[in-house]
């Protein structure tokens, strides 16, 4: 167990807070930093605290790593959509680059030991082969990504030039929400394909948009190895744990579950999990997205203490939809 504080940054986000939850149930002290652009403060566990802030603030983000006893970082915060980040990048290498880069310097002036780092499937662009290893080219194919694999390549100078180790886990699709019902993905206008199909279940869209029917994949739309936000969550915690028993080492993992499906095979799940149709718009590609991106998982398999629990599409679709029943009670 770590002898200190895990500051979250970006906890009141999506994937943030669940990792929260993860944190506070293994039995850690959280302290978490977020400035609610996109975030929300009810989705912060209230175990945990919360100092809402901009992660490049170095006064504010200093001030709570030395208030707090802070030894390990866990860094979620920057923007997520690939077509946006095509449209407007410096966006993307500010909020995602330049920003990453004071909170590291924030880490190590203030003696943080471990750092984890949320980076992604799109460092690899369109990969040579699929399933993708972590040893396999990188070459994104769009800022967000790029965003990311320059701050793979910071973690990994800082590594080498002060006592910090890392754990970078390239996130492939994630999707789902806590089976507890305690948090899920709330931000209005998600572009994530289970978010968006679920909404359109409960009415707050009249259709899906399908972008690409022409991808050289069975059916034609492209395929994506969808991981459940719990299980997830459950690795930065076992990546946590491994950082401090072995506190020289640092690692790149893929976190997926090895197998993909077509958007057409996820809205089938919607359908089928709903009993209801959901309208599908076929509509061209969107700049940017790869045919298909699929992790070949045995490094995060054979390198943490994890096993994924809840690898079952229709229980990511069940657990995204009933969250989705929850927001609506939210109002």
């Amino acid at each position: 167990m770590l002898n200190g504080t895990v500051l979250v940054t970006g906890g009141a986000g999506y994937i943030g807070s669940h990792a929260v939850l993860a944190l506070l149930d293994a039995g850690h002290r959280v302290v978490v930093v977020d400035n609610l652009v996109t975030g929300f403060d009810w989705a912060v566990d209230p175990r945990a605290t919360l100092v809402r802030a901009n992660i490049e603030d170095d006064g504010l983000v200093r001030a709570a790593m030395r208030e707090h006893d802070v030894r390990a970082v866990m860094h979620f915060a920057g923007s997520v959509v690939v077509p946006e980040s095509v449209s407007d990048p410096l966006k993307y290498y500010r909020n995602n680059t330049v920003a990453s880069r004071a909170l590291l310097e924030s880490a190590v002036v203030c003696g943080v030991r471990h750092f984890i780092f949320s980076s992604t499937a799109a460092t690899y662009g369109t990969p040579e082969k699929v399933p993708v290893a972590e040893g396999d080219p990188q070459v994104p194919i769009n800022p967000y990504g790029m965003s990311k694999l320059m701050t793979e390549a910071m973690l990994r100078d800082v590594a080498a030039a002060h006592p910090i180790n890392f754990a970078a886990l390239r996130y492939f699709n994630v999707a789902g929400a806590d089976p507890k019902g305690r948090s899920g993905q709330s931000t209005a206008g998600a572009t994530h394909l289970i978010k968006v199909a679920v909404e359109a279940a409960t009415g707050k869209r009249a259709s899906v948009s399908v972008f690409g029917t022409d991808f050289d994949t069975p059916d034609g739309t492209g395929v994506r190895d969808y991981i459940h936000v719990s299980d997830l969550a459950a690795a930065h915690v076992a990546a946590l744990d491994l950082l401090v028993a072995e506190p020289t080492r640092n690692h790149f993992l893929n976190a997926g579950y090895g197998r993909g499906f077509s958007v057409q095979q996820v809205l089938d799940a919607v359908d089928r999990v709903t009993n209801m149709k959901i309208e599908r718009h076929l509509e061209g590609r969107r700049p940017g997205d790869p045919a298909e991106l699929v992790a070949d998982n045995r490094a995060i398999l054979a390198t943490l203490d994890w096993k994924p629990a809840l690898d079952d599409l229709d229980t990511i679709v069940k657990d995204a939809l009933a969250w989705e029943r929850l927001l609506e009670q939210r109002g």
